[in-house]
């Protein structure tokens, strides 16, 4: 028998298997059955084995201050996608194997501010450090991951469990970690698998974050937004991938690979179909990619 190889000789065996009994083949949910057989997800007893260090009752009472003043921020100045867009490159410098980088406030130091992927991030941090001053007993870690966490919810996404606890770290990370948009699916699959520990599904439910927000020119070289209201978040991301480049809406080449690779197509057609589905996995990946390296058991 020839040796099977990937999903595309899966699906032909499956295919072949079922052909004799007569029994229907649906290539899309063939698909999922594969992806969520060989990419385990984390389980909710998994997620069990954080270890979140304790805050003192003040500390928890400025989180939620701070939290209070982060809606009025965000709500005021419309900067829901800057605001997780900060939160996303603070965490997602992390590297499994070395144990640095991550969500531990470095963004605020110049060095990494100036990696070219930080463009306009720079905005970001100095629209928020009138309120962080405001909370001196706060982490910067802690409170870049608030804003993001804040930043969905005001749009209308998710609630995004929020654990904090985050020490500030000193040395920022080398240049290099976060995802190259001109890029394909083993790019992502290294940024985002083998360096961060994530999986397909936080890869596919994370790039639906892209409801929010818009790209310019001057910052990465691309223009434009992905979807036709940039400030609301819902599962349109997907529903605009699925219905082809339009002019005005944007779709870089990390976009257009999610609906060409195997194992994301799916999952994209699950999203773009049923928002509810689309707003656990984006909270679960979501809250996963602000706690790398953090509270490890």
């Amino acid at each position: 028998m020839k040796r099977v190889k990937g999903v595309k000789d899966l699906l032909q065996l499956c295919k072949l298997m079922l052909k004799p009994m007569n029994l229907p083949f649906d290539e899309k949910v063939f698909s999922i059955l594969i992806h969520f057989n060989t990419h385990p997800v984390t389980s909710r007893k998994e997620k069990m084995t954080k270890c979140y260090p304790p805050v003192t009752e003040e500390y928890q009472k400025a989180v939620e201050k701070a939290k209070r003043k982060l809606r009025g921020l965000i709500a005021e100045k419309n900067c829901a996608p800057l605001m997780l867009r900060l939160a996303w490159h603070s965490a997602g410098t992390f590297d499994v194997k070395s144990q640095t980088g991550g969500p531990f406030g470095t963004m605020k130091q110049p060095a990494e501010l100036a990696h070219a992927a930080n463009n306009g991030l720079d905005i970001a941090v100095r629209l928020l450090e009138p309120i962080k001053e405001q909370f001196p007993i706060l982490s910067y870690a802690d409170f870049y991951q608030l804003a993001g966490v804040v930043a969905v919810e005001i749009t209308g996404g998710p609630e995004v469990p929020f654990h904090p606890g985050r020490e500030d770290k000193p040395n920022p990370p080398p240049e290099g970690r976060l995802p190259d948009a001109t890029k394909g699916s083993d790019h992502l699959r290294q940024v985002f698998g083998v360096q961060m520990g994530l999986s397909d599904k936080d890869i596919v439910a994370l790039s639906g974050g892209h409801t929010l927000g818009r790209c310019h020119k001057e910052r990465s070289g691309f223009e434009g937004p992905w979807t036709t209201n940039p400030l609301i978040f819902d599962n349109s991301y997907f529903t605009e991938l699925l219905s082809g480049e339009k002019e005005g809406l944007l779709q870089l080449p990390t976009d257009k690979v999610l609906l060409s690779d195997p194992a994301f197509r799916p999952l994209v057609d699950i999203y773009a179909s049923d928002e509810d589905t689309f707003f656990a996995d984006y909270a679960e990946a979501h809250l996963k990619l602000s706690e790398l390296g953090f509270a490890d058991a």
